[in-house]
């Protein structure tokens, strides 16, 4: 790929650091094309088109789907309430002969982890055996989590052996009792949301509502969190694996895996700019980034400039590629801050900022 010299300007604030996106699975040709250039509700709805009507598997089929779904590199089950991704785990599973089962503490056996819990759209089908938000999980963690929303802890109080917790809610909006997964998965989780808001999306009249969701529709301080964990953990080598075995079995996919910036241009109130004539969305992932950034708008980059002025006038250069109208930054070099970046077509105008730490 040829690389050119991109325009950028800044001013220039303190921000949290998180890590790149990993690279994005890839859906079959022409999948998505239905959704191409769209944003809010309606590339919501198109989404819920596309990845809707599943093949739907039995419960019980969920035991043997897990072996594939989510087996580690060393064939043992990929808990993600027991997995310490930079650690050396408590204990781990054999498929089938640590299946739930009774349990009294944790390490006895894993079950199968409603994460979106089953009594919010009443036990019924196809959510019940939907594979895109069930997991193998510890059932004494499980059971722990019960059916409480997710968020951030405070206080915890109950703390499993890989730091999941349990306790009052710190996230501003809302304070009372939830589940709160480790930093490594909860972009995982804040996907499977995404996706489950979308797949049932306006097919949720019988699910309930409570301080996290409304049917299928996100809380604001929800979606504002879920969006945070999304950009902060990003898109794994897992999920892409998970996503295309996914896929084999039901015959749809998770759309926030394939692209991530789809997120943003639902959920994010901030991501469209208005131009006198359109709204135009940019999308910027991961951000806040370190060595690199992948910039994502809905309109041809062949042609289109990416400029602005910093906040004490000064031009800055950066190094970047296109790929599939895409542009990849290298932003490696650049000082820490906060950069407002410009993109502009004969037709169309849109901004977005980039959070370099």
């Amino acid at each position: 790929m040829m690389k050119t010299r991109l325009q950028l300007a800044a001013f220039f604030l303190l921000v949290s650091v998180l890590s790149p996106f990993s690279i994005i699975a890839q859906a079959p040709a022409g999948y998505y094309n239905s959704a191409n250039g769209l944003t809010g509700t309606p590339l919501r709805l198109a989404l819920h088109n596309i990845i809707d009507n599943h093949t739907v598997k039995s419960y019980d089929f969920l035991w043997t789907a897990f072996k594939t779904t989510d087996d580690k590199p060393n064939g043992k089950v990929w808990d993600m309430y027991s997995d310490k991704p930079s650690g050396t785990p408590a204990y781990e599973y054999t498929f089938g002969s640590d299946q739930c089962g009774n349990y009294s503490g944790e390490g006895d056996c894993y079950n199968r982890e409603h994460s979106w819990p089953k009594s919010w759209f009443n036990d019924a089908s196809p959510m019940v055996s939907d594979m895109f938000h069930l997991y193998p999980t510890d059932g004494y963690v499980n059971g722990k989590r019960s059916n409480y929303p997710f968020g951030e802890v405070g206080s915890a109080s109950w703390t499993s052996t890989n730091g999941s917790k349990l306790g009052s809610c710190s996230y501003p909006g809302y304070s009372g009792t939830v589940f709160e997964p480790i930093d490594e998965y909860k972009g995982d989780f804040a996907r499977t949301y995404f996706y489950m808001c979308t797949r049932y999306y306006t097919e949720d009249g019988s699910w309930q509502s409570n301080g996290m969701v409304d049917g299928a529709n996100l809380e604001p301080w929800a979606a504002k969190m879920l969006l945070e964990w999304h950009h902060n953990d990003p898109v794994s080598q897992k999920e892409i694996d998970r996503n295309n075995t996914v896929y084999g079995f039901q015959n749809n996919r998770n759309p926030f895996i394939d692209h991530p910036e789809w997120a943003d241009y639902i959920w994010d109130p901030n991501v469209g700019i208005e131009d006198g004539s359109s709204k135009v969305v940019v999308s910027i992932y991961p951000n806040p980034c370190t060595t690199s950034a992948t910039i994502a708008a809905p309109f041809k980059m062949d042609g289109s400039s990416l400029t602005v002025s910093s906040f004490d006038g000064r031009t800055l250069h950066v190094e970047y590629s296109v790929v599939d109208d895409k542009v990849v930054l290298d932003t490696a070099t650049l000082p820490n801050g906060v950069y407002l970046i410009t993109i502009a077509d004969n037709k169309s105008v849109a901004t977005a900022k980039l959070v370099k730490r």
